[in-house]
């Protein structure tokens, strides 16, 4: 059996970049700046909606510059990355207010991008004639078993992908502002999937997607439970899974959130778990018939997703700016995961499957 050496988490190779964090909800409070403080990140001002709400994070994260507003930040010349967890109908104009500081170097967006394909590609071409660096936070790219995965297929370990799967159980965290939008599941959760899979294996052909309401969720929306297809060329078919049920949250009832993948080639296979439903690192074992002698072999990683994958994305974009290279995570990979989703709702509104159509991205 050949030993082979797996990296669950990138090498930071540069923290030079002062950073302004705009809002202080959940995901920046408890991953972006956790993730930032353990990797020695230079986070130098925050603002939010609420400034107390700011000015109470900053003094749990060590930030010594709380700012009035968001715009305010922005114009704060030295702040050199604009780190911006909004919500996505506010964000298109913050992102342009970045673009337009001649100090800002660079914008790490949340997804969706925005709330529409069409301005998601207009912020792509506005960030090109800028001249800057605009990333979006596909955190789920840094997951440590995607990450492992990507190097077990990227050698040819499984062979020619047949079959890939990601089956979620678990109940996300909705935000507050979502009841404002019609579209859910699709935009704020599947995206994660189908944007890991797009990650793996490229650009799907088709998309057939299927929903219907979630009971548990209150507000009115048009995607709940979530089931997509996707076809690849060479033949690829995987299947992308979002229960936001998963069943009933009562006393007594023992819970069993999950959320596992499986990766089937000519090869091997390759099978795992996400962590975050339940708190713990996520998983990967394979077994290749050329590399692991039939045997299945599991490495192991204490790091998860949330929060360490915060790092790999915060820390692509610092290099992507230092060596005047495109980010991985680049605003014009992200407007195809958008026409992905895109696609997803079309095949729902019209009872079909969609071909994927990227002939503008």
């Amino acid at each position: 059996m050949k030993d082979f050496t797996h990296r669950p988490d990138p090498e930071v190779r540069i923290r030079d970049y002062r950073i302004g964090a705009i809002g202080a909800g959940m995901i920046m409070a408890e991953c972006h700046l956790a993730a930032y403080a353990e990797a020695g990140f230079q986070v130098v001002a925050i603002a939010s909606r609420t400034k107390a709400k700011a000015a109470e994070v900053a003094q749990r994260w060590n930030i010594g510059r709380v700012h009035d507003t968001p715009e305010a930040l922005i114009a704060d010349t030295d702040v050199e990355i604009v780190d911006i967890a909004y919500p996505p109908d506010q964000q298109p104009a913050l992102i342009r207010a970045a673009l337009a500081a001649p100090h800002i170097k660079g914008v790490l967006a949340q997804k969706p991008l925005a709330l529409s394909l069409d301005e998601a590609r207009a912020l792509r071409d506005e960030a090109r004639a800028a001249g800057k660096v605009l990333s979006v936070n596909q955190n789920m790219r840094y997951d440590q078993s995607m990450q492992v995965l990507k190097q077990i297929l990227n050698r040819g370990a499984l062979g020619d992908p047949v079959f890939a799967q990601i089956d979620m159980h678990a109940i996300p965290h909705w935000q507050g502002f979502l009841e404002g939008y019609d579209r859910l599941t699709l935009s704020n959760m599947s995206v994660h999937h189908l944007d890991a899979l797009r990650f793996l294996f490229g650009d799907p052909e088709e998309v057939t997607s299927l929903t219907r309401p979630d009971p548990r969720t209150s507000f009115d929306h048009s995607d709940g439970i979530v089931v997509t297809t996707l076809k690849f060329p060479g033949g690829l078919m995987a299947l992308s899974l979002e229960d936001v049920w998963s069943g009933p949250r009562e006393e007594g009832y023992a819970d069993d959130q999950h959320i596992t993948w499986r990766v089937e080639g000519t090869k091997g296979v390759a099978k795992g778990t996400i962590g975050w439903p339940t708190g713990a690192a996520s998983t990967l074992s394979y077994n290749s018939t050329t590399e692991t002698g039939g045997e299945w072999v599991s490495p192991a990683w204490d790091t998860m997703w949330f929060p360490h994958a915060f790092i790999g994305v915060m820390e692509q974009l610092q290099y992507a700016i230092h060596a005047g290279e495109t980010p991985v995570l680049n605003v014009a990979d992200n407007v195809r995961t958008m026409a992905l989703v895109e696609a997803a709702y079309q095949s729902i509104e019209q009872g079909r499957t969609v071909r994927l159509d990227l002939t503008n991205d």
